[in-house]
């Protein structure tokens, strides 16, 4: 079964995804200085599309079936605090006119973060879910988001993921009440190489659609418990997070 990729091409082709920790003692002045100065200036670059906030509220989790395992690597950021996303036309905008490190930027307030792990992603494909009407005007994702960023354990597992999207995660995902949509992404910077941002409605809606889909479908738990236990992932991926702003 094929996807139902939209057929018209998106123009934020990109998205810059930064996670990091921040310190309880400063969130009260960092977040409103995030969301009323920082962000409103990198919207400000050429090709910046829009902005993405989140909260991260814990880590996605099928223990029952699913064990990926996660980046052991001291050098890779280890952030699950918050996740912020820019959206662009081309992965080339973000790096214009910002020197973009694994680290992320390091000037001013930002200094103020913690195991900051950055990526810059380009969309492979996109595909809406029944709720796709509920996406921001912007364009940027919806309320709640499960964000997966990983590697795969050999190159045969590489070509069995792809397939594996193709004809079973990303149809299911088309079907699910109160998804608004899945983008498929891959790496052009950062430690993964592969990335899935799904978004929601509401957790609930996630977490009522998500887990157990497959349930009685002996043939495509077995794919998926194949292919995901092939996977290597970040730490703390995949990533469950709230948006926090700026209003889109």
């Amino acid at each position: 079964m094929a996807t139902n990729a939209n057929p018209q091409q998106p123009l934020d082709r990109a998205i810059w995804a930064t996670w990091y920790d921040l310190p309880e003692a400063d969130r009260a002045a960092h977040l409103p200085w995030l969301h009323g100065e920082y962000i409103p200036g990198l919207l400000e670059r050429s090709g910046h599309l829009w902005a993405a906030h989140y909260e991260v509220i814990g880590s996605a989790r099928d223990r029952a079936l699913f064990q990926p395992e996660h980046a052991d690597d001291p050098d890779i950021g280890k952030g699950k605090d918050f996740l912020l996303l820019i959206g662009a036309a081309s992965p080339h905008d973000f790096f214009r006119d910002v020197a973009l490190t694994a680290g992320g930027e390091t000037d001013g307030p930002l200094a103020q973060r913690r195991e900051v792990r950055t990526s810059v992603f380009v969309e492979e494909v996109r595909v809406d879910g029944p709720a796709v009407d509920r996406r921001p005007a912007d364009g940027s994702p919806g309320p709640a988001i499960q964000m997966g960023s990983l590697n795969l354990q050999n190159l045969d597992t590489e070509f069995d993921l792809s397939a594996w999207y193709v004809h079973d995660r990303l149809p299911a995902t088309t079907r699910m009440p109160g998804c608004i949509g899945t983008r498929k992404l891959v790496s052009t910077a950062g430690w993964a190489k592969h990335s899935v941002l799904y978004e929601f409605v509401s957790h609930e809606a996630r977490k009522s659609q998500f887990h157990g889909h497959e349930k009685g479908e002996s043939e495509a738990e077995s794919w998926s418990k194949r292919v995901i236990n092939a996977t290597i992932h970040a730490p703390g991926s995949p990533t469950l997070g709230t948006r926090i702003g700026p209003e889109a």
